[in-house]
């Protein structure tokens, strides 16, 4: 009975392992078939990301070459603008800069504070509408000269020219000292007409009598004996006092010319010497000649000469602008190639 009993239970074990070994097997070959559907499934996913992966980097590419091409065209861009505001910025301060040649030409050659002035002003002006930072110390440059050739006294050149040339056309009517008329009765200079009557004797009288004063008058003017003024004799030959009008308007025009070219001591002299031959040699007894005398008396103060300004102030700020432009130049130009050669660089391994 144990015997039986024994083999009875070592067979159902048998049976039951046997079983056992049955199921495992079966559920080793279901998960062995469920594994290879996986990995199938995962090979697709894999081969789709793959592909997906491949188109990404085909894409990514694509758009690195574009953002390559826009790098580029930005950089070009730049360098456009960088050139197009440093000619533009160059071609004020070369406008400037002539401005300011001209106006330094004119006050040392000429002397002329207005032209300089407008010339000054013009560059202001000029600076003023560029409005950029850069160019502030030199339009404050700029407007410290201005200031300074304001201050400066302004001469009536072209009034006191015209008074010149007034003199200078009554040259030649004013009486020479030797040549003037005695003064002359009022009863000699115009003579009452005698009354015409209707009777051949009254205008035989009056024919007469008319006679008469003309031929006292030309009696009286063969020899004139006259007083005059001065030690000195003036008396002159019609030659000499026709170089002496000559000489005086040279002197006035001498004069002119000294005023144009703000030379104070040739004018001067040039004036004094013309009113000392006015008052040697000419009537002073007509008022036409005391009138002329005066005007140069009055003329001969007038301050003609300025003092000689210099730009210097204007001209140092212009050169530490082109300066400063000149140093800046170069490093543009040499920081914009590396940073296109970079780009272009980094893109080829990407690629």
């Amino acid at each position: 009975m144990i015997a039986l009993i024994a083999a009875a239970v070592a067979g159902w074990q048998a049976w039951d392992t046997r079983q056992r070994n049955t199921q495992a097997r079966e559920e080793l070959a279901r998960r062995l078939a469920e594994s290879d559907t996986a990995a199938t499934e995962v090979r697709a996913l894999n081969r789709q990301q793959q592909e997906a992966l491949a188109t990404l980097q085909g894409k990514l590419g694509a758009l690195e070459s574009k953002v390559e091409a826009s790098e580029g065209q930005a950089a070009a861009l730049e360098a456009l603008y960088q050139e197009f505001s440093r000619s533009r910025e160059d071609r004020v301060v070369a406008e400037v800069e002539q401005a300011i040649s001209i106006a330094a030409q004119q006050l040392q050659l000429a002397g002329n504070l207005e032209a300089a002035l407008i010339a000054l002003q013009g560059a202001e002006a000029r600076l003023a509408a560029s409005d950029r930072g850069q160019l502030a110390p030199l339009r404050r440059a700029l407007s410290n000269d201005i200031e300074q050739l304001k201050r400066q006294p302004d001469v009536d050149v072209p009034g006191v020219a015209l008074r010149l040339e007034r003199l200078l056309e009554r040259a030649d009517a004013l009486p020479l000292a030797f040549a003037g008329e005695a003064a002359v009765s009022q009863e000699n200079q115009a003579a009452a007409p005698v009354e015409s009557g209707d009777s051949k004797a009254a205008a035989v009288l009056a024919f007469v009598g008319e006679l008469a004063r003309d031929v006292w008058h030309e009696l009286r003017d063969l020899v004139r004996v006259e007083r005059l003024d001065q030690t000195e004799p003036v008396l002159l030959a019609p030659a000499q006092s026709t170089f002496l009008r000559e000489n005086l308007k040279i002197r006035l025009l001498t004069a002119r010319l000294a005023l144009l070219a703000r030379d104070g001591r040739t004018y001067a002299a040039d004036l004094a010497q013309a009113r000392n031959w006015m008052e040697r040699f000419f009537d002073l007894r007509d008022p036409r000649v005391k009138e002329a005398i005066e005007e140069l008396r009055v003329l001969e103060v007038v301050p003609v000469s300025v003092q000689r300004l210099s730009l210097n102030e204007s001209f140092a700020a212009l050169r530490v602008l082109q300066a400063r432009a000149g140093d800046l130049r170069p490093p543009a130009a040499e920081a914009a190639r590396p940073a296109n050669g970079q780009g272009n660089g980094a893109a080829a391994p990407q690629r």
